[in-house]
């Protein structure tokens, strides 16, 4: 989940919006409190690692190399971590290196879409219509979630309908293959190998299966798409069948989406996304995640909201521009940055955030005419352009991420420019210079 990664390969076999099967719900709704998986072994290990991939300092384990070693020296860490001899040969009896995931891990070019382009990709009719089908279908779930947490149904059905089109596409990487082959690489080996202990320690409760257990070729699993840690941590056995099942017990599902969401910082029964109407006056540098104004003072400045929802209006929010000031605005409140811990792709995020309040019921939203996106050759040029200036874009990469945008504005404001985030061929022609 806060995943970097969740979707991928995924959304393109289902934008479609083919209509699956619906699965019937396999388990009733205990009135018991819930039970969260026991953390064992492995949680000695500093926590660093979250949703989607958080980083962590470094790897645990050595990675490159002959790759029997390396499950060798997995093996060993096992030990030391107390596991018995037995479990551990076990779970990593049929263990592969599995070139496709390499291959899926360097061919993300879905995070470079713009969040126009996306958006429309992925919010299909069929998704509204399903999501509206789902919700009445499991609504006694939805409302213990909401009752308990404070998350409305919209909010997880969107991260439902983006993360597996509801249950249908959950993907079909042998799990433990993918978060193996992935700490052996030496990429983000950090990123991955706390998982695989994880997943040791779901096998040993009999919530992992080494051999049958699958998912995206990242090493998220289920319905919501959670990698073993975060089940370890957030996982909640709602149905009380002594198991966190993720993959179709949709009590398990909806109630851990909400203890995550919860834990990740998650404001009860509070707005998260909502489109506003911004005037072309608007001081454009006070726009973006890190200026936080009360609803009563942008309200002041001309900001109106779109859908005419009367919110609380000492709610401090900040003004989102994806594309510009040309492009779609919101407001984005406190709770939108618990999307960037789920996943921190903005662009993820903030449909996923929108499709939320297109399914609580605001309109879609006005495209507007920003300005031509930058091709992949020159937003990596207008990176190096800013890295040349001092400043830590997170890389060159090609992806406007939260310090690329950051690092834009800042430049934008130093040259006299519309100071909105959005990178621009007139903006490269005069970094260029």
């Amino acid at each position: 989940m806060l995943k970097l990664f969740s979707l991928l390969v995924f959304l393109f076999i289902i934008i479609t919006g083919c209509s699956p099967e619906d699965s019937s719900e396999q388990t009733t709704l205990s009135t018991k409190t819930e039970k969260t998986i026991p953390k064992t072994p492995e949680d000695f290990l500093e926590d660093t690692s979250s949703l989607h991939h958080k980083n962590q300092a470094s790897p645990l384990i050595s990675c490159g190399g002959d790759f029997n070693s390396f499950i060798e020296k997995l093996k060993e860490k096992s030990y030391q971590m107390g596991y018995e001899p037995f479990i551990v040969e076990k779970f990593f009896k049929n263990v592969k290196q599995d070139s496709q995931v390499i291959k899926r891990d360097r061919s993300q070019g879905i995070f470079k879409k713009t969040f126009i382009e996306f958006s429309k990709l992925v919010m299909s009719d069929y998704r509204i219509s399903k999501g509206k089908q789902f919700s009445a279908k499991h609504e006694q779930t939805f409302s213990v979630v909401y009752q308990k947490y404070g998350v409305p149904p919209a909010v997880l059905l969107s991260f439902l309908a983006l993360e597996t089109d509801y249950g249908a596409v959950q993907g079909d990487f042998n799990t433990l293959n993918s978060l193996v082959t992935l700490s052996h690489d030496c990429r983000r080996p950090e990123l991955f190998q706390p998982h695989i202990f994880s997943a040791l320690n779901l096998f040993k409760l009999g919530n992992f299966d080494p051999d049958l257990t699958k998912g995206a070729w990242a090493g998220e699993v289920g319905m919501i798409q959670m990698l073993p840690k975060d089940i370890v941590l957030y996982g909640v056995d709602q149905d009380g069948d002594g198991k966190v099942n993720l993959q179709s017990s949709v009590p398990d599902v909806l109630m851990t989406a909400g203890n995550t969401l919860n834990k990740l910082g998650w404001e009860p029964y509070q707005p998260w996304l909502t489109e506003i109407i911004a005037p072309q006056s608007l001081n454009w540098a006070e726009t973006g995640l890190n200026n936080l104004k009360t609803l009563a003072e942008w309200k002041r400045l001309g900001v109106k909201i779109r859908s005419g929802i009367e919110f609380n209006e000492t709610l401090k929010t900040a003004v989102l521009l994806p594309q510009g000031r040309n492009g779609p605005a919101f407001f984005a409140f406190p709770n939108y940055q618990v999307y960037l811990q789920w996943n921190k792709s903005f662009v993820y995020s903030t449909t996923s955030a929108f499709f939320a309040a297109l399914l609580a019921g605001e309109p879609m939203y006005y495209e507007g005419h920003p300005s031509p996106p930058l091709s992949d050759d020159e937003l990596k040029r207008l990176q190096i352009a800013l890295t040349e200036r001092g400043y830590d874009v997170g890389g060159i990469d090609g992806i406007i991420g939260a310090k690329t945008r950051f690092a834009i504005q800042k430049e934008q404001i130093h040259l006299g420019l519309p100071a909105d985030a959005w990178p621009t061929k007139e903006l490269l022609s005069l970094l260029e210079q």
